[in-house]
């Protein structure tokens, strides 16, 4: 008995129509009915009834069918998990992070990935929470980490909560402690020269909108720098900025860091999916990675 016999045996059984069957199987009706004959032959049972525009299933016809497809679908099983297998040792990861998450989580998990999986491609499109979104919404990505909430409904996205952190204020050392004593009002950013980073970051719109509910604007020395670049503009004593705790603790002794007085910012990042399309095995892998599994 072939898996192709078996084949060609569910596709008649499902059409109930030799040339229907072929065409669906993709092979020519002759040969697909010769498969048949011989399966019945090595069987020692018909297995359909055969008049003139009706092809029914005889007793025997009946009791294989659910074992053949059973079969078939432990072959497809069998193969899905061999090719998943085979993804882990050189599939890609295509990875979406805000450039915060890429300075301060993602080096260590990713490095931890590598040295498991070190034939997985990693990519990396380092973006705004927005631009993560549509990219993911429209296949570019198998994960990314965004900040919640996101900037438009997304229902088509599966999100999980990575994790929650503070946001803080970094100062060159040479400079002047912004607010008083040990830690800073957004209140106190009032009259500070602030580095800002650019339209399209997520600690942008953060920052803009927590000095604007204190009732004022906030006044940019230098304004549309990536994360490297606003830390190095403060290392350099051009002004102040508000970075998650995790990049100014990881960004060296040069920099000053003052945790902000209660109720302080926040803000929670995310590891989002698309709803309709299972990662591939590769990607379920680093997910379980970063969610700590």
């Amino acid at each position: 008995m072939q898996f192709q016999q078996l084949q060609y045996f569910v596709a008649v059984a499902e059409t109930r129509h030799f040339t229907r069957a072929a065409e669906l199987v993709h092979v020519a009706q002759p040969s697909l009915s010769q498969q048949i004959r011989s399966l019945e032959r090595e069987l020692g049972a018909d297995l359909f009834q055969r008049a003139r525009g009706n092809i029914t299933l005889t007793d025997a016809g009946e009791a294989l069918l659910p074992l053949a497809r059973r079969i078939l679908a432990d072959a497809d099983t069998a193969r899905q998990e061999v090719q998943e297998l085979v993804q882990l040792r050189s599939g890609r990861v295509r990875l979406g992070a805000t450039p915060s998450v890429c300075t301060g989580l993602l080096p260590g998990v990713l490095r931890d990935f590598h040295d498991r999986y070190p034939g997985i491609r990693l990519m990396i499109e380092e973006s705004g929470s927005h631009d993560l979104v549509r990219e993911l919404a429209r296949g570019a990505l198998d994960l990314a980490l965004v900040v919640l909430p996101l900037p438009a409904p997304a229902p088509a996205l599966t999100t999980v909560e990575l994790l929650r952190e503070d946001l803080v204020v970094v100062s060159s050392p040479d400079a002047r402690r912004p607010g008083r004593g040990r830690s800073v009002r957004i209140a106190d950013l009032e009259g500070e020269r602030m580095v800002m980073f650019r339209h399209g970051y997520d600690l942008r719109e953060l920052t803009v909108a927590a000095c604007r509910a204190e009732g004022f604007e906030p006044d940019f020395a230098v304004e549309g720098g990536e994360m490297d670049a606003v830390l190095g503009f403060v290392r350099a004593g051009l002004g102040v900025a508000v970075v998650p705790d995790m990049v100014a603790r990881s960004a060296g002794s040069d920099l000053r860091v003052t945790p902000l007085a209660r109720p302080g910012l926040s803000r929670t990042i995310a590891l989002a999916h698309r709803s309709d399309v299972a990662p591939p095995r590769a990607a379920r892998e680093l997910q379980r990675m970063l969610l700590g599994g």
